[in-house]
């Protein structure tokens, strides 16, 4: 049974995987949608697919997002539909193959995609929010962002940024009524794999979380206001260690001398 009405949700990235399923999961929390995709066609079979399930009312706009054109569509969108509650930011695109086999070319419409699209949106976005007091950012990055060594270093370096602006705007936003989420998929069965040429059934199942439980378990860390949710870890202390030490770090990170070990010659 369908919520109460929540404002409008934009999602990213919707025509397929986990954009499509939390479009689908957003309609039955209250949301209306504004989906963004390049596939017009499988985003109207979304759209009224939702519609009928829901009664939700789901605006389509077929826009590539890794191109200034369509970036400029949904940012007036943002910018202008004060309706908007939430942006989703899961536009991407990845690759395992190392830097040496990477054509660079591939590698700026990655940042440009991963990256860019994920600023300017969210610029777009955060000062209709912060001028009416509510609204929430969730930013999908992955485990890459802080395990860059397992797939190709570009794409693992701009989910690292998703995931760096993400703790940034918490720290400017959270007490101006503005929540942050950062989800950091492991590896998740969409068809990510078989476009940067990995094929799913080349991966060990036991590493492989349906696309469904990924976005159930990524919305309960939400409900939950968490700022980081790692569907995948199960043992949440390891993460919250990590992020202690970082913290516990940050202090100390900027002196008016360097540290004895480098100036003291052995």
């Amino acid at each position: 049974m369908a919520q109460g009405h929540a404002g409008t949700a934009v999602i990213t990235g919707a025509s397929s995987g986990m954009g499509a399923i939390y479009a689908e999961r957003l309609a039955r929390r209250g949301y209306e949608l504004i989906l963004v995709a390049r596939n017009r066609e499988r985003l109207a079979a979304l759209a009224s697919r939702i519609t009928t399930q829901t009664q939700r009312s789901v605006e389509i706009l077929d826009a590539d997002l890794g191109t200034q054109a369509g970036l400029s569509v949904v940012e007036a969108k943002l910018k202008q539909d004060a309706t908007i509650t939430l942006l989703v930011n899961n536009a991407g695109v990845g690759t395992h193959t190392p830097l040496v086999d990477s054509d660079v070319d591939a590698m700026s419409r990655m940042v440009d995609l991963n990256v860019t699209s994920v600023m300017r949106l969210t610029y777009a976005a955060v000062p209709g929010f912060l001028s009416r007091g509510k609204g929430a950012v969730i930013n999908i990055s992955s485990v890459v962002a802080i395990a860059p060594e397992a797939l190709n270093g570009v794409y693992g370096a701009s989910k690292a940024f998703v995931l760096a602006f993400s703790q940034s705007l918490q720290h400017e936003l959270a007490g101006k009524g503005i929540r942050i989420q950062a989800v950091l998929p492991g590896a998740t069965a969409t068809d990510f794999w078989q476009t940067g040429g990995l094929p799913l059934e080349n991966l060990d199942k036991s590493i492989v979380m349906s696309a469904e439980d990924m976005v159930d378990a990524a919305l309960v860390g939400f409900e939950r206001g968490e700022l980081v949710t790692i569907p995948s870890l199960h043992d949440v202390a390891k993460w919250e260690a990590y992020e202690n030490a970082r913290r516990a770090m940050s202090p100390l990170l900027s002196t008016n001398v360097p540290a004895p070990r480098y100036t003291t010659i052995h």
